[in-house]
């Protein structure tokens, strides 16, 4: 019961904050952070329709039961990205903030899918 009502309030945290970073990568321009944490990660303005794809597509994916792994999988390899990113431009502290952040999708993965369908 426990393992379930986790796997629920993770499965819905890590939709919501898919789809609020596929928003907030859309309208990068209009919050002067996120334009100096793009520049300062060495994202281009022509990678960001991708970011963008990839975030809605992580928070679709987590949403079926046949695709949740691959969602899970797709959110992990978009924050280990970031994470890389961010290394290579110095910048440690976005690192350390991101671990947590890479975790929950593989504690996702380990207690699996919250809702039984049959």
């Amino acid at each position: 019961m426990i393992k379930n009502i986790a796997s629920i309030l993770l499965l819905f945290i890590s939709v919501t904050l898919s789809f609020r970073h596929a928003w907030d990568t859309l309208h990068y321009k209009n919050n002067p952070e996120s334009v100096k944490a793009m520049e300062n990660l060495g994202i281009s303005e022509t990678f960001i329709p991708l970011l963008t794809a990839a975030a809605l597509a992580t928070g679709v994916l987590l949403l079926i039961p046949k695709t949740f792994f691959l969602g899970n999988m797709l959110n992990a390899i978009l924050i280990v990205m970031i994470m890389g990113l961010a290394v290579r431009a110095g910048n440690y502290r976005m690192v350390l903030m991101e671990i947590p952040f890479l975790i929950m999708p593989l504690v996702m993965i380990w207690l699996k899918y919250p809702f039984k369908f049959k």
